[in-house]
Order: structure tokens, then C-alpha cells, then sequence
């Protein structure tokens, strides 16, 4: 059935439904997707949708047409990249025209290895008298596996690409494709990261579960990332239930509220150091697994991650 049956109107409908209800869109492209500004002005224009991958911290955008795709919105889209610098750039039509699918597949084809750009149907199913449900349909995406020999073979020969960051890339890919096993819902990620850490969703936008190799040794945390306010009240509505988080963690943990910064932690610290000790690889991923399970019951046992506006 049409798309305007369902959102008549893009800017007062579909914008605000895809606002909340992001999840379905973070399915079908396989990221910890948060969408939290709508209508963003890039110069004298206004971007749809911008927000960011949670597992990367990466800028993402999302230019909606409730149209099929015509050249105008090309150009919009490339437009609102330009002015926003995001990894990820989304495109969703109510059809996509070959030449405006080709030109998706050309730009990832000739952009850098960490820029994505995908094109998605927006489509709506309904079976009998059932409700009216969104199915949307990607039809033009990154070839990653190209990107990442793309990656790996510049880098070498530019001398950018270190040999941490491929181990770094192989350490959390392990870690990925062990906590997606067990806990699919944790994240989406389909790829991994060359930083030395790896950030999950915890369901509330402005809290992750991020695992990171620091200073002081791998570790799971709880961190908080939204507006200043709103970290520090979560943080200390936390903390005023230590006795009963760290009961359920099994550890004590490092409470830090980050003076000074914009963000604050829940950190647990592991003996491991390096990402280089390869020996270590299945024990360093044993403990993640274990502590982030352990860190997310904590966060049940209190209640969830305090709900502050």
C-alpha cells in the first residue's frame, strides 16, 4: 500500500515516527542507531535526521522522500554531508530511480574506507484487515569487505595504518562475533573498529556499555555522554545505590565522575594491558563477556539507567 496512506505528510509524519522508532531502521542496516535531532539546519537548508552509531560514536544522517528518488535530493543529501561530516549517510525514498541507486553504489565504490552510504525503500505491508506495518527494504549499501581491503592496503602503503589498529580490528571482531552469539540484542555492529575501544547501546540514548584498553587496563564501563546535566544526574541517582550495583556487578567498581568533562563512568578494570598480548586474546574476551553481563544485571538490579530530561 502507498506510504502517504500510512504518513501523509514527510516533515509532520514520517520524520517524527522514524524519530521514535528507530529500532527499525537500526535493524535492517546493523548499527546501534540513535536518532536525536530532527530537522537540523545545515547552511539554509534542513536536514531530516542526524544522530550517531553507538558502537562507534560515529555522526549518522538520514534524508527522507516519501517520492521516488529524484535529482534534487541527490543533491540535498550531498549537501547535508558536506555541512555535517557523518560516517554514515541514509537515503530513503519511496523508490529509488537505477541511475540514483548506481550513483549510491559509485560513491561508496570512490569514497574513503569509512564513509557508508545506503539507499532504503520505504515500504508498507498489510495483510487482510491487519494494521498498516513499515517494511523497508535496503537496496543500495557499502561493500565493507571491499572497504577493509581497500583500508588495509592504503594504510599499508601510506604507512597510516599501524599494526595496533589490526590488531585492534581482529581483538574486537572476536569480542563481536562472541557477544553476538550470546547476546544478539546487545549490538548491531556487523563490522569492527580500529580504536582501541568498542562502545554497545544499553538502550538509553546518551548511556553506553563501552569496552576499552586504557591506561589503567581493559575494562568494561558504564558511560554517560548526553548533555552534562543529565550525566551527572544519572551518575549520582547511581550512586546513591552503590551498596546494591556493585552486590550485583561481584567487584567494586571505579566511580568517576569525570570532573572537568563532559561525561562520567561506572569503570571495572581487568589485569590485562595490551591488545598485543595475542595469548591472551580467548581470557581477555572471557572477562568482557563476563563483566558486561555482570554490569547490565547491576543496571537492572537498580532500576534501569534513570530516565532524566
Amino acid at each position: 500500500m502507498p506510504a502517504r496512506e500510512v504518513w501523509p505528510h514527510e516533515a509532520h509524519d514520517f520524520t517524527p515516527w522514524l524519530l521514535a522508532n528507530v529500532d527499525v531502521l537500526s535493524d535492517l542496516l546493523g548499527m546501534d542507531l540513535v536518532l536525536d535531532v530532527a530537522e537540523h539546519p545545515v547552511g539554509g537548508f534542513f536536514l531530516d535526521l542526524m544522530g550517531r552509531d553507538e558502537a562507534t560514536g560515529t555522526t549518522v544522517i538520514v534524508e527522507n522522500q516519501l517520492e521516488p528518488s529524484d535529482h534534487a535530493h541527490l543533491g540535498q543529501i550531498l549537501t547535508y554531508a558536506a555541512g555535517t561530516n557523518p560516517t554514515t549517510i541514509v537515503w530513503m525514498t519511496t523508490g529509488f530511480r537505477p541511475e540514483h541507486r548506481a550513483a549510491i553504489d559509485w560513491l561508496n565504490e570512490h569514497t574513503d574506507e569509512d564513509t557508508r552510504f545506503f539507499g532504503v525503500e520505504i515500504q508498507v505491508v498489510r495483510i487482510g484487515e491487519s494494521t498498516p506495518a513499515p517494511a523497508f527494504k535496503l537496496v543500495a549499501q557499502p561493500n565493507d569487505w571491499e572497504k577493509q581491503v581497500k583500508s588495509a592496503t592504503t594504510g599499508a602503503a601510506s604507512g597510516q595504518l599501524s599494526e595496533k589498529g589490526r590488531l585492534y580490528w581482529d581483538f574486537w571482531d572476536q569480542v563481536r562475533t562472541k557477544i553476538q552469539a550470546g547476546h544478539p540484542s546487545w549490538s548491531r555492529a556487523r563490522t569492527s573498529t580500529k580504536a582501541s575501544w568498542f562502545d554497545m547501546s544499553t538502550g538509553t540514548s546518551g548511556a553506553l556499555v563501552s569496552m576499552s584498553f586504557t591506561r589503567a587496563g581493559l575494562s568494561v564501563q558504564l558511560y554517560f555522554d548526553a548533555d552534562p546535566a543529565v550525566n551527572a544526574a544519572r551518575y549520582e541517582a547511581l550512586l546513591a545505590q552503590k551498596e546494591q550495583f556493585e552486590a550485583e556487578l561481584g567487584a567494586p567498581a571505579v566511580w568517576d565522575p569525570m570532573p572537568g568533562r563532559k561525561a562520567a563512568r561506572i569503570a571495572v578494570y581487568s589485569d590485562f594491558s595490551d591488545v598485543a598480548e595475542t595469548d591472551s586474546w580467548p581470557a581477555m574476551t572471557d572477562w568482557l563477556f563476563d563483566r558486561q553481563s555482570r554490569l547490565r544485571a547491576a543496571i537492572d538490579a537498580v532500576g534501569g539507567i534513570p530516565a532524566v530530561t
